[in-house]
């Protein structure tokens, strides 16, 4: 769902060459959905394929979008919860595998805050009995089953290549989930920021002043749950509508978009619907807006952003 401006172009379909493109594979929380996945963002830079976080069907969304898993070129996690990491032994595995599963004949390259070797080097351990199984039987190699692993504990530029510049800066996603990181990503003159999960921040408006494209999360239920203790405990690991617009508003986006999208409901207490999020946004934001939905796609350029979707329609 698109709040709009008549600045922002709506498209059914793009591609293009030296493109800069972010894609929302996964825009769900963390219970099961077959309409939002989990949380995971692709960002087409030039030739390059980076994926933000890899939560629950990351691969059947690049599958979708007929990308070869071993194409993608880096893994960001922003922190270690299960839903933002479940899918990372499929990306890394299956990417593995030879035509037509994966296609990587590179180490799988990851970066992210502190504790990132350490999941690696378990999930190696966890696959031990596939992985000997299929080095002894398909006769594969290592090559693409190898993993560089960069870790950070800090704000600052943590990739750079060919023109893309990746910043990771720290977010609050509550006192005990620690660490917790967002990701700035600059290409070709342009900005794209992804929140990550946090709590109403600073940093991301330091962050995501002025650029095209501002990615945030959001938690929204009907007021009547917030009476309940569980939800309050949700609640204090998130923004709400309310205050996602405060943050746009300082930082003043081309385009904010919502992903990752906690909207919990009860057989009795329906869910919010898109339309009542934005609403709860405009009590703070009166900026261009979009409700993100899985496989949603923004191509940005210097006329402006493109929003369109991408794989099966």
């Amino acid at each position: 769902m698109l709040a709009g401006y008549p600045d922002l172009a709506v498209a059914e379909d793009a591609a293009s060459s030296g493109v800069f493109r972010v894609t929302l594979l996964g825009t769900g929380a963390p219970d099961p959905s077959a309409d939002r996945f989990g949380a995971s963002t692709l960002i087409e830079a030039g030739n390059q394929k980076i994926l933000i976080d890899a939560g629950r069907g990351a691969t059947i969304r690049l599958a979708q979008l007929h990308i070869p898993l071993g194409k993608i070129d880096v893994l960001f996690l922003t922190h270690y919860h299960s839903d933002h990491t479940v899918g990372v032994p499929d990306l890394w595995l299956t990417g593995w595998l030879p035509p037509p599963f994966g296609q990587r004949n590179t180490p799988f390259h990851v970066i992210g805050p502190s504790g990132a070797a350490d999941l690696m080097v378990n999930l190696e351990r966890a696959y031990a009995a596939d992985i000997k199984m299929r080095m002894a039987d398909q006769k594969l190699s290592r090559e693409g089953l190898d993993v560089k692993v960069e870790e950070f504990t800090r704000d600052g530029i943590v990739y750079e290549k060919s023109g893309l510049r990746v910043t990771a800066f720290e977010v609050n996603h509550g006192e005990a989930v620690r660490p917790a990181f967002g990701y700035r990503i600059d290409y070709a003159g342009h900005a794209v920021l992804i929140s990550g999960d946090t709590r109403l921040n600073e940093n991301v408006v330091k962050y995501g002043a002025g650029t095209d494209l501002l990615v945030h999360e959001v938690f929204a239920v009907k007021p009547d749950m917030m009476k309940s203790p569980a939800m309050q405990a949700i609640a204090a690991h998130h923004v709400t509508p309310q205050e996602a617009g405060r943050v746009f508003t300082r930082a003043r986006p081309r385009l904010a978009v919502y992903t990752h999208l906690s909207l919990i409901g009860t057989p009795t207490t329906p869910s919010l619907m898109p339309d009542e999020i934005v609403s709860q946004t405009r009590e703070s934001y009166n900026g261009p807006l979009a409700v993100g939905e899985d496989l949603m796609a923004f191509e940005i350029g210097a006329e402006g952003v493109a929003i369109y979707r991408r794989g099966p329609h």
